[in-house]
This record gives C-alpha cells, structure tokens and sequence, in this order.
C-alpha cells in the first residue's frame, strides 16, 4: 500500500456504531435502507460536516438525490434526525442534523427491555416463593395466606429473599403460621434490616454476643461450655 493512499485512509478516518443500534435498530421499526443512511449521515457528522448536503450523500448511496431528500424527511417525521438551528460567533445562522432522537429511543427501548425482563425474573421468584411455603408448612396456602404475602411483597415492599429468611428462622423455631413469619419480619424492620446480608450480619452479631456471655459466665468452670441456641428474634433485645 503507497504512502500516499495510507494517508488518505487516515484523513477519511473511522465512523462507530454502536453495537446496541445495530442489534435494535429493527424492534425501533428503522429500515434496512434507512440505517444504512442513518450511518452516512453520522459519518459526514462525524467528519465535521454537521448539515451535509443531499447531493453527497446520494452520490455515496448511488441514489437520485431525490429519493434520499424523501428518506431523510421520513426519519425526520418518524422523530429519528431532527434539523437545529444556531447562530454562529458573525450572527449567521447555523443549521445540523442531530441524532439525539435516536438515541433517546434506543435508550427507551433498553429500560423497556430490562424492566420487562426484571418483571418475568421477579415473577418467577415470587412463584417460588409461595412454593417455598407450601412446602415448609406441608399443605396448600390458603387464599389468606397468599393475600398476606402478596402484601408483603406489594404493600411493604419487602424482598423475596428477605421474607425467605423470616421463613426460614419460623421453621427453625418449628414455628409454621404466618403470623409468626409477620412479627419476624417487624422486628427487622424496626431495627431498619432490608436485605438477606443485614439478616445474617445481626445474626451473627447476637450470636457472638451470646457466646461471650456464655464464656465469662463459664469463665471459671471446667465443664463443657453449653451450645449456643438458635437466636429468638421477638425476644426483646433492647437491653443486650
């Protein structure tokens, strides 16, 4: 390759497209033809040519310049490439093609994406959740009883995981009702723990509260210390 053609690679420079346009552009309902000219366009922007002319871009599409006049009206009015207006330092008006329209829809359409995936997933888990408790009580959930979940997870905004782990402390206590699992789950609350990390963190910190004292009571003793038990969350704990 000559010299000469090197440096005329370098000062035609490069365009980007982003991944996420092109993998989307079709569910924006953009054509084939009109990304291809959507790319032109950025290109010439690119290139500091913010307001190119029609008869460049049909020449590099190999279009009459009237067939891609029609196209870029089209994208203007389906609210993909608008046209600004500025005045320059000398008081001359200014116009260029912006692209922000599109970008703003893409983004839309990826907040829509994640939410209705994060929706299914959370459906999913809530499922298991009343599974989870069918099969720890050993029985069917009442209509009741589906209310009161429903409104822990809807009303008090509760985490899946966090109601788990009520769950899981009622059956270790053997205890399986669900108001037993409520009464958990306020005590978290009034000691302000949201997650399943803040559930095992204050649970090992009472453990270990526990077993302190049950080392300086044993301090002076030579029998095997006691096992600590399984911390009661609705004892008061306010004097520990």
């Amino acid at each position: 390759m000559s010299l000469s053609l090197v440096q005329k690679w370098v000062k035609f420079g490069d365009t980007t497209i982003s991944n996420l346009l092109l993998s989307h552009y079709r569910q924006l309902g953009i054509t084939n033809n009109q990304l291809i000219l959507i790319i032109q366009l950025k290109s010439l922007m690119d290139s500091g040519n913010d307001f190119p002319d029609i008869e460049i871009i049909a020449k590099r599409m190999q279009l009459p310049a009237a067939k891609v006049f029609t196209a870029i009206h089209d994208l203007i009015q389906q609210k993909y490439l608008s046209i600004e207006t500025s005045i320059d330092k000398e008081g001359k008006s200014k116009d260029s093609y912006q692209l922000d329209f599109l970008w703003e829809r893409l983004a839309t359409l990826l907040e829509q994406e994640e939410r209705s995936t994060k929706k299914e997933e959370q459906q999913l888990t809530e499922k298991d959740l009343f599974n989870r408790f069918e099969s720890e009580f050993g029985r069917p959930l009442s209509p009741m009883e589906i209310q009161t979940i429903g409104m822990w997870l809807d009303e008090d905004k509760y985490e899946i995981d966090l109601i788990e782990m009520a769950l899981r402390e009622a059956v270790l206590s053997q205890v399986y009702n669900l108001k037993y699992v409520d009464r958990i789950l306020l005590n978290w609350e009034k000691k302000n723990i949201k997650t399943k990390a803040q559930v095992v963190q204050e649970s090992k910190r009472r453990r270990n509260h526990q077993s302190n004292v049950q080392q300086t009571t044993t301090a002076n003793e030579t029998t095997v210390k006691p096992k600590v038990p399984l911390y009661n969350w609705l004892e008061n704990q306010d004097n520990h």
